[in-house]
């Protein structure tokens, strides 16, 4: 296992430098990244405590500054270190433009400006809490997207991810023996989609789940013959309802949201070009 220092250092709050750090790092095996995070940069003496850490502990430094006052001592500083200073942003900046034949403003943390895009979030994320796990169901109607799912599916924390992306999402349990809401069948705006997961591997997150609570005893929640008769069940369902169906068995909460993403998106361009097909 190789160990080695790597300083992200940006100007707002460091989300896309540590986002693009792991989608490298995980590429590597046997490595053990030190990660020294530097956020909110934007003072020399701010930039000084950089180039401090940097300099007691030399290693891989990328950066997303864009005030040139603070990138080039940065840049300097490492030259002399001889470690590598990567300005992961440069070439996607660059390239914007040069085909979009404009100059870049250079102000930090624009992405998250208290625009009309921020409130949207947060009126997402507003309506997640309210409609989590079966809640409030009387106005789903105002949703984006709306999760039917076993118990143990990731509903909450996926529909959470949807919101920071500004998507209003709710989520509905499926419980075998027990209706949906009503409301379900009266949806017209919100796209619906069924979760499921292998039984195996939902009796052996519910039975983490339980050890967690302190409840070690064996009931229908854990037993694999239920789990299984539940799956089956709510498959059914949804294939009844014409549901797209995912199973997150093998997909983080990012990649499970980002297929809903996809298929939010295609249903908006369906109805964009006016054909009725969802």
């Amino acid at each position: 296992m190789k160990r080695f220092h790597i300083h992200l250092v940006s100007d707002a709050t460091g989300e896309t430098i540590n986002a693009i750090a792991r989608a490298c790092l995980v590429q590597f095996e046997n490595v053990e990244p030190v990660e020294h995070v530097w956020s909110m940069v934007r003072s020399e003496r701010q930039l000084d405590k950089v180039l401090a850490g940097v300099g007691a502990n030399p290693g891989v430094v990328l950066f997303t500054l864009v005030d040139e006052k603070l990138r080039n001592p940065l840049l300097a500083s490492c030259r002399a270190l001889n470690v590598p200073c990567i300005p992961v942003l440069d070439p996607v900046l660059a390239a914007l433009a040069g085909y979009l034949n404009a100059r870049m403003t250079n102000l930090p943390g624009r992405q998250h400006a208290l625009d009309a895009g921020y409130f949207a979030r947060i009126e997402a994320i507003n309506y997640v809490m309210a409609h989590d796990d079966g809640q409030a169901t009387h106005d789903l109607e105002q949703a984006d997207v709306v999760l039917v799912g076993v118990s143990r599916t990731s509903k909450t924390p996926t529909c959470i991810y949807l919101a920071n992306r500004g998507v209003k999402a709710a989520n509905v349990p499926f419980i075998s023996g027990c209706p949906l809401p009503p409301e379900i069948d009266e949806l017209k705006k919100p796209l619906i989609v069924g979760l499921t997961n292998d039984p195996t591997a939902l009796v052996h997150v519910r039975r983490n789940r339980l050890t967690m609570l302190n409840e070690g005893r064996d009931t229908q929640y854990t037993d694999i013959d239920s789990v299984k008769a539940e799956v089956a069940a709510a498959r059914r369902l949804f294939n009844e309802r014409g549901w797209p169906i995912l199973d997150v068995s093998r997909r983080s909460i990012e990649e499970t949201a980002a297929t809903i993403l996809e298929l939010v998106n295609r249903r908006r361009e369906t109805a964009a070009s006016g054909n009725t097909a969802v």
